[in-house]
């Protein structure tokens, strides 16, 4: 009952809370279906697209299969939890997972992280279903295919490889595993649902790899990243799964032989979180990008809350604590009178029909026949908020855009629009790209008066380069 009343809640809130900038940014890719796209590979744009055709191209559309996916995954996570003790460590493994802070407040949006989880969860699953028989060649074919798709919504997704053998090769029976062709046929399927995406990168240039596994090459050290990040995932994962966690890897560890399962969740854990670490040690770690990790933590931390005692037991006990702030924060996301002032991180969602509207009565007083943008979560924003008003592009990056053809192409002949936050915006810059570049007129996107909400508008015309192939640069 739970479980359903969260996915009740999780609905109307995808209903409720605007877009963000990067989830209409997806909404673009799934308006043209690819196997794969410059930032990601190109789960997100298929599951949107699956939702839109369902009930609407809304905000309920854009974030259904996200919404639905937190569910699906939670049933799975009990379902691991079970396995390692019995109902009630499922209960209890399913509502840690829904108390973390990332998933209780964000799992139905719609962006990489919400397939990526689901995919990752649906591995472990089949994994600890194989474990369970002698055989078990199905599930190692069902993890297979849930590892392929898991690499089609995130690249992260790579390190359930070195997990899988760190897992096998840990205790004898896993090792007697690996000697079976089973665990090879798996990983045989997963590169090839994967290799759809492989092909697609090796006809346009590898430009997904290039930009992901760009990340990973090291640059000066900065320790106060990796502070940053342990502190930032001991707050979002919520303190108490944190602590309980850690205890059911540490006990995973040393009765790998005799629970298997257990193993399984911590080793498929440890080359992720490694390469986290040593990634902070030069850049920041975004907070979302463990998320995947979520459901095997909540799991661990389920199975050893069957045996502490003290102060661990009593910190278990605060753990909905997290459920409630998720709940907060989603009805705080909804409704723009609990807003507290322009540094709300809310207020990014705010205002944008209202904006678009501004937008193209500006356009209109200025002849203009497109708009431009010089960020894709402007751009992307002004078209999930008013699409038919004039064709709207970034006239910048539009790397990004390759497969993406405007709905209506723009009249470049004519003048242009160009929209941004003013700090984005610089005059000669434009110079270099128009004959003409008009004043700056100050637009407001809402009423808070932050600078996140102070844009302007410039009136353009006589390209100097292609904008639709080359842009105008950086």
């Amino acid at each position: 009952m739970l479980l359903a009343g969260l996915a009740v809640v999780r609905l109307v809130s995808a209903a409720a809370i605007p877009l963000t900038e990067d989830e209409a940014y997806y909404r673009l890719w799934a308006q043209h279906l690819h196997l794969g796209y410059y930032d990601h590979p190109p789960m997100i744009a298929w599951w949107i697209r699956a939702g839109t055709l369902l009930v609407g191209d809304n905000a309920l559309g854009v974030r259904l299969l996200p919404a639905l996916a937190n569910l699906a995954g939670a049933l799975m996570v009990f379902d691991l939890g079970r396995a390692l003790g019995d109902r009630r460590t499922g209960l209890r493994a399913a509502l840690l997972y829904n108390c973390t802070l990332t998933i209780g407040a964000a799992a139905a949006l719609a962006v990489p992280d919400a397939p990526a989880a689901l995919f990752w969860t649906a591995t472990l699953w089949a994994l600890a279903k194989a474990a369970r028989q002698d055989d078990g060649r199905g599930w190692w074919s069902a993890a297979g295919v849930a590892a392929g798709l898991a690499c089609l919504s995130k690249y992260s997704a790579l390190f359930l490889a070195p997990g899988v053998l760190l897992w096998l090769a840990a205790f004898k029976a896993g090792r007697d595993r690996l000697a079976r062709p089973w665990p090879w046929v798996a990983a045989g399927i997963a590169l090839a649902v994967f290799s759809i995406n492989v092909g697609w990168n090796a006809a346009h240039h590898w430009q997904t790899f290039a930009k992901q596994f760009g990340r990973a090459a090291p640059g000066r050290f900065v320790p106060r990243y990796l502070l940053e990040f342990l502190a930032g995932q001991f707050m979002l994962l919520n303190p108490a799964v944190a602590v309980l966690a850690a205890d059911g890897a540490k006990r995973a560890w040393r009765a790998r032989s005799d629970v298997p399962i257990a193993w399984l969740i911590t080793a498929c854990t440890v080359p992720f979180a490694a390469y986290l670490v040593l990634h902070s040690l030069h850049d920041r770690v975004q907070a979302h990008w463990p998320v995947p990790l979520y459901a095997g933590a909540a799991v661990l931390a389920a199975w050893a809350g069957d045996a502490v005692r003290g102060w661990r037991a009593a910190l278990a006990g605060w753990a909905p604590i997290g459920l409630v702030v998720s709940v907060l924060v989603l009805a705080h996301a909804a409704l723009p009178q609990t807003d507290f002032g322009p540094g709300d991180p809310a207020r990014q969602l705010r205002g944008w029909p209202a904006f678009a509207g501004a937008v193209n009565a500006q356009r209109q007083v200025a002849g203009a026949a497109w708009v431009g943008a010089l960020s894709y979560g402007v751009s992307a924003e002004l078209q999930a908020a008013d699409a038919k008003s004039a064709p709207t592009l970034q006239i910048n990056e539009r790397e990004r855009y390759a497969g993406l053809p405007p709905e209506t192409p723009p009249d470049f002949s004519r003048p242009g629009l160009i929209v941004d936050l003013r700090r984005r915006v610089d005059l000669a810059k434009l110079g270099a790209c128009f004959a003409h570049v008009g004043p700056a007129i100050a637009l407001d996107r809402g009423a808070g008066g932050g600078p996140d909400e102070r844009y302007v508008a410039i009136a353009v015309s006589g390209p100097k380069v292609d904008l639709l192939s080359v842009g105008c640069g950086d």
